[in-house]
């Protein structure tokens, strides 16, 4: 088990109040106005303190002014930084997502262009890995690329982007948590509509084909439904009424006039 040693608060660094403020001050020049009140100290270490001040700037509302002196035994109190910082209750900017990170599905629009980095971990070279199996013999395949490497794909999934993939697949709209395949009568992987894919996610996912389905052209796994499977049948309650029996009118135009 280890322990933390807390760091020794130096009395002349935490009453150093008034030297921090005039410090901070003569920084700010004709800002100076933009100090407020005293709002605490942090030690940040053996005789180093830092005081915080308000910030009455506009626009600033809950940043702070921060002001780090330090104290050594036997000589003056000195300034180490100056910062403005934002506290609890500020505006700021959200953390930044790099913008390769915030493309979703459907944000690339015609003519755009999303490159993938060389060590994307998604993909390894097809002679190394072999390409989607189309037998149960993998290293048949990869001897089968070496022979024509240059000829097939350059590159093509790893595991890890397999399993990514995966993933993705299951836990999205074509997965057995949608709400659609948790009202569905029955599963996928006995619809009539549902094409077989080839390789390593086969067991677990293949293409809707059914026009009158929302997932039709899409990915589904094996646990997703929907409402158009192929073996779904009406219950009696469900089947439309029959039409009641004719009502032949036999009222001739004089009839009509007597009645």
């Amino acid at each position: 088990m280890t322990t933390t040693a807390t760091p020794y608060a130096d009395p002349a660094a935490l009453s150093a109040v008034e030297d921090a403020r005039a410090a901070l001050v003569a920084d700010l020049g004709s800002d100076a106005g933009d100090v407020g009140d005293h709002l605490g100290h942090l030690v940040e270490g053996d005789g180093v303190v830092t005081h915080l001040f308000a910030c009455t700037r506009k626009g600033y509302v809950g940043w702070r002014w921060s002001v780090t002196v330090a104290h050594v035994a036997g000589g003056p109190v000195t300034v180490d930084e100056l910062v403005l910082i934002p506290g609890d209750e500020a505006i700021v900017a959200p953390a930044w997502v790099p913008y390769r990170e915030r493309i979703k599905p459907g944000d690339l629009s015609p003519g755009d262009l999303l490159p993938v980095g060389d060590d994307d971990p998604r993909l390894v070279p097809t002679y190394s890995f072999g390409d989607d199996p189309l037998d149960a013999d993998a290293k048949a395949q990869v001897r089968q690329v070496a022979q024509e490497l240059g000829l097939g794909r350059v590159r093509t999934l790893s595991p890890e982007g397999l399993d990514l993939a995966a993933e993705r697949w299951y836990d999205g709209d074509g997965g057995p948590t949608a709400p659609i395949a948790q009202a569905a009568p029955h599963h996928c992987h006995s619809c009539g509509f549902l094409v077989r894919i080839n390789g390593h996610l086969a067991p677990y996912f293949g293409v809707c084909a059914n026009g009158d389905a929302n997932d039709d052209g899409r990915v589904v796994s094996m646990d997703h439904g929907c409402g158009a499977h192929s073996e779904v049948r009406l219950s009696k309650k469900q089947e439309p009424q029959p039409l009641p029996p004719p009502v032949v009118d036999t009222l001739t135009p004089d009839e009509f006039e007597t009645l």
